[in-house]
């Protein structure tokens, strides 16, 4: 796989905000990998990470020919660990699936094994790929994220960039086992500024974090510019220090575009499963 679009990887040059046409055939060199080592030193991150978890992908929009010419339609579903070298610009991964649209495949095993090599080099990790074909979308789940809602508070807003300073806990109280939800987390792409809305779940255990601070923090990246990825992460490490829960896990599920949506999960203790892949109401 051809990685030589940009030796650093930046945003700028990538094919966000950028007119492309559409390769009519399989083309991998479409991908556009960034190390996620740019944004982790911001946070204060070198060395072992202090949480592990997945970033879940899903393509609508995957469509090849069989032998005889036929289109052939899937969902695709991308399990990204979130310690791989790199992430993929979503742009890029659009362009670079609609580059099956023209292209002859045996089946689905073969788009597989190409999608498993492709992406694997591309996100710097081995990545876990499943299909949904058209016969079994009916069996596809819808659901929303449980916990309580944060967003029944009546509070004052003013400010509209992640404050820190706004997350705060009950001292000398007993730790509490919670699990809190917003649907007003909306945030901008680093490059282009176009606005990625999503619903977020925290759970964790620790000193109880004071509900409101933990809402305007939330509604704070209104105006902020990363990565969905990015922006889960962000979240971790300033409950993380702010909080110093025992145990915190973060999930964010965004809103599709470009026919992908992109969910980062990151956690410190395990759960005994993945979260939940079910689309929500606005994916």
């Amino acid at each position: 796989m051809n990685h030589e679009q940009s030796p650093t990887g930046s945003p700028i040059d990538s094919p966000l905000g950028k007119p492309a046409a559409y390769a009519e055939q399989y083309d991998p060199t479409l991908l556009f990998p960034m190390p996620r080592a740019n944004k982790r030193e911001e946070l204060g991150l070198s060395g072992s990470l202090p949480f592990f978890g997945m970033d879940i992908w899903n393509a609508y929009e995957l469509s090849w020919l069989n032998m005889r010419g036929k289109p052939q339609v899937a969902i695709a579903t991308v399990q990204v660990p979130a310690d791989s070298s790199h992430i993929v610009e979503s742009k890029s991964l659009k362009l670079y699936l609609n580059s099956f649209n023209q292209t002859r495949l045996a089946g689905p095993e073969a788009l597989l094994a190409l999608l498993r090599a492709d992406l694997s080099a591309g996100f710097g990790a081995p990545v876990h790929i499943q299909l949904t074909l058209s016969e079994d979308f009916g069996k596809l789940k819808m659901a929303e994220l449980d916990g309580l809602l944060l967003d029944r508070l009546d509070i004052d807003i003013d400010r509209y960039e992640p404050d820190p300073s706004l997350l705060r806990v009950t001292q000398d109280a007993a730790a509490v086992d919670e699990k809190l939800v917003s649907h007003l987390l909306k945030s901008n792409c680093l490059v282009t500024g176009q606005p990625d809305w999503g619903s977020v779940q925290i759970r964790y255990v620790g000193p109880q974090i004071d509900q409101e601070g933990l809402l305007k923090y939330l509604i704070g990246f209104r105006s902020h510019h990363e990565f969905h990825e990015q922006c889960v992460e962000r979240i971790f490490m300033d409950i993380w220090r702010q909080c110093q829960p025992q145990k915190l896990m973060v999930l964010a599920r965004y809103t599709r575009r470009g026919g992908i949506d992109i969910n980062p999960w990151r956690s410190n203790f395990s759960m005994g499963q993945m979260p939940s892949n079910a689309r929500n109401a606005r994916q």
